[in-house]
């Protein structure tokens, strides 16, 4: 038989009283809860290998692969004021946007730039540089058939150039441009009040008597 006028305690409520912890479900951490994909080898015993990794030399790779080459292309990097870390997976993973989302794991214990390479494809990020360039840098790295040293050694090439578009710049030239248009109308109709029409007769006041 069914009570009426007593709320039934949900779940949260339930484990609340067992443990004495309200559990509070905000707005925003329920659309916070994304799913991030990695791929499938990396789970959280592989993700501490990575980190214990990348300690030494900013490079992560599967056992028996040859680090030198990257590292030295890590180091060249972080030379040039690029603070790389390289994380080399065989294989590709479901879709390329498991290696973002891991590069985006590996991000949360590794500062700086972060890049992971497949055989075929590449995910980044980057606390110093913007999407628009590592994508650009990205897209000659890729296809290189496993060949995770070339792919990086283009990568790091391109980052190191000047940015073919300065969006600050732009974004400011755009808007002074904005502001000079809009003086240029309110001159442009101020002048326009001021002067008389050709062929109009001036307005006379009416002379009292």
């Amino acid at each position: 038989m069914t009570s009426i006028g007593f709320p039934v305690a949900s779940p949260i409520d339930a484990a609340s009283t067992k443990t004495g912890w309200k559990m509070t479900v905000t707005h925003t951490s329920a659309f916070s809860l994304k799913a991030t994909k990695l791929p499938d080898e990396f789970d959280s015993d592989t993700m501490q290998e990575v980190r214990s990794d990348l300690a030494d030399n900013g490079v992560s790779a599967p056992d028996g692969d040859d680090q030198s080459e990257l590292a030295a292309i890590v180091a060249d990097a972080r030379a040039e004021g690029i603070d790389l870390s390289i994380v080399v997976m065989h294989g590709n993973p479901g879709h390329d946007s498991e290696l973002r989302d891991l590069a985006t794991e590996v991000a949360g214990f590794q500062h700086g730039t972060v890049a992971v390479f497949s055989d075929d494809w590449i995910g980044t990020t980057s606390d110093s540089i913007s999407r628009v360039r590592l994508e650009w840098a990205e897209d000659k790295a890729k296809f290189k058939g496993g060949d995770s040293e070339e792919a990086a050694q283009i990568l790091v090439h391109r980052l190191e150039q000047a940015p073919m578009v300065n969006w600050t710049e732009i974004t400011s030239v755009l808007l002074a441009g904005l502001v000079l248009a809009i003086g240029g109308l309110y001159w442009v109709k101020s002048r326009r009040r001021s002067t008389p029409v050709p062929g109009a007769e001036p307005v006379r006041e009416p002379v009292s008597r």
